[in-house]
């Protein structure tokens, strides 16, 4: 679920917690979609331990929305079970993935 935005360095950030799962997907989608409207984003996974593929699906739609305005979203901070999963869908080399937000708001 998402669970706070805030700026930093220029980007929106996003920072998620707990599941990103069907429970929390359309939220956050609808959420997600209006920040990639404004600007860059980074979604902060740190406090995710858990995705699902309606999770993925959040994400993904998101950042085709992002290049379909010009945009940029990436992802910060996978956790191991969710960088697993992550992976194994092939979604980092669909999405730009980075080990901390730090990287991902210095990276252009």
């Amino acid at each position: 679920m998402l669970k706070a935005r805030y700026l930093s360095a220029g980007y929106i950030v996003a920072q998620f917690e707990g599941r990103l799962d069907a429970t929390t997907a359309a939220g956050a989608e609808t959420e997600l979609a209006a920040m990639v409207a404004e600007g860059p984003v980074v979604a902060d996974m740190q406090q995710v331990r858990y995705i699902s593929s309606m999770g993925l699906r959040v994400l993904l739609k998101a950042a085709r929305l992002a290049k379909e305005k010009g945009g940029r979203l990436a992802v910060a901070g996978l956790q191991p079970a969710v960088r697993e999963v992550f992976e194994t869908a092939g979604f980092d080399r669909l999405i730009a993935t980075f080990a901390t937000l730090a990287e991902a708001t210095a990276a252009d």
